[in-house]
């Protein structure tokens, strides 16, 4: 299967002039580092994610826009390799990682994990170079209307070597089954807001030395005040999986250079 998505991957940069563009322009992003309380994140400034960021996920926005997950609606040239005939492995053309995938469902349903959650363990498995990530309906997934999986190449996120970082739920095993049923039991003690379908989460998933390691953020908000405050107070950041994983990321520069471990800690408190 790695091998598969890696020539997936050659086989789409050669090919596909906007994902090309955008995986050439990761070597140009800027990124700082910032303490906030004992642990290190990271700060991305990453233009080319404002498309997400910026995304409108309301109802009526989802209503009236096509599917880009919908393999009908997807541009010619992006190519995909199936996995267990439920979903496809794309090559992400927005990145943050120098290795990017979009795992969306075959079928158009909705972002919900409860029942998938398995599938998320087989693909960290299958693609054990690779962390998984999830991001619930409203936290972070910019197409709440499709369910889908992403992939980011190991050694990005800081929590995959900080224990420590605060705001998760950690549960590590070799027994698949018995990571399925951790998770489903933490999954059912998580509030579930008023007119939700599932409790608010980030999920990373990594496979290694023969076990697997789920990081699970529980949230209470999908966006920050600051998101919305206008002036100088204002910072265009909208939380998901990566974020939490310990990398910020700012699509404006403004928000990259004035952003400090101040806002990182209170963002993390108030989502």
């Amino acid at each position: 299967m790695l091998d598969s998505v890696q020539q997936l991957i050659a086989g789409q940069l050669s090919s596909w002039e906007l994902a090309a563009n955008n995986y050439k322009a990761l070597s140009q992003v800027k990124i700082k580092a910032v303490e906030v309380d004992g642990h290190t994140y990271k700060v991305q400034f990453n233009p080319a994610r404002i498309a997400s960021s910026a995304a409108n996920v309301d109802a009526k926005s989802i209503q009236e826009r096509q599917c880009f997950l919908c393999a009908a609606n997807r541009p010619s040239v992006q190519k995909g390799i199936f996995f267990n005939g439920r979903y496809e492995i794309l090559v992400n053309p927005y990145p943050i990682f120098s290795r990017h995938l979009t795992i969306p469902a075959v079928e158009h349903t909705p972002q919900l994990i409860f029942s998938r959650f398995g599938d998320m363990l087989d693909l960290a498995q299958q693609l054990n170079d690779f962390t998984l990530f999830y991001n619930g309906p409203k936290c972070g997934a910019s197409a709440p209307d499709h369910f889908h999986f992403q992939a980011g190449n190991k050694g990005f996120l800081p929590i995959e070597n900080d224990r420590n970082l605060p705001n998760v739920v950690r549960i590590e095993s070799d027994n698949k089954q018995e990571i399925i049923d951790r998770f489903h039991q933490i999954y059912n003690t998580l509030e579930l807001h008023p007119g939700d379908a599932e409790p608010m989460m980030n999920l990373l998933t990594w496979y290694e030395s023969g076990h697997w390691v789920v990081c699970i953020f529980p949230r209470k908000k999908h966006r920050p005040a600051c998101y919305f405050a206008e002036g100088d107070k204002n910072i265009l950041i909208s939380p998901a999986s990566v974020d939490m994983g310990g990398v910020f990321i700012t699509p404006l520069e403004k928000d990259f250079q004035k952003i400090t471990a101040g806002d990182i800690a209170s963002i993390l408190e108030e989502i």
